[in-house]
């Protein structure tokens, strides 16, 4: 193997190592709408899934003193969900400005 297949071959690795995401931006946008939407559905699901067993809620009622209008409640679900998918992306849209700035990924 002469010394240019070698760095040919380092440079084809340098390639991929890119292209597999190693040096990838995150998305702002998808990883906003993704948080929100997880973040959301799961306020509404755990919310409902208390109401419908007959739990009492006791830890998932703290959530009223962050989102606005929430209650332990069908309707407090679904404002819940509301602020859930607020509050999930933008914390999704925070961590990847954050990932990105600080990875140095272009």
């Amino acid at each position: 193997m002469t010394p240019l297949c070698g760095t040919l071959a380092l440079e084809k690795y340098r390639e991929t190592t890119v292209v597999r995401g190693f040096e990838k931006r995150l998305n702002m946008k998808a990883l906003a709408l993704t948080c929100g939407i997880f973040w959301g559905a799961t306020v509404f699901l755990v919310t409902v899934w208390l109401l419908a067993f007959g739990f009492q809620g006791q830890l998932i009622r703290t959530l009223d003193h962050f989102y606005f209008g929430y209650s332990f409640s069908y309707v407090g679900a679904v404002i819940g969900a509301v602020w859930g998918f607020i509050d999930g992306a933008i914390c999704g849209f925070v961590f990847a400005w954050l990932y990105n700035k600080l990875s140095g990924a272009k």
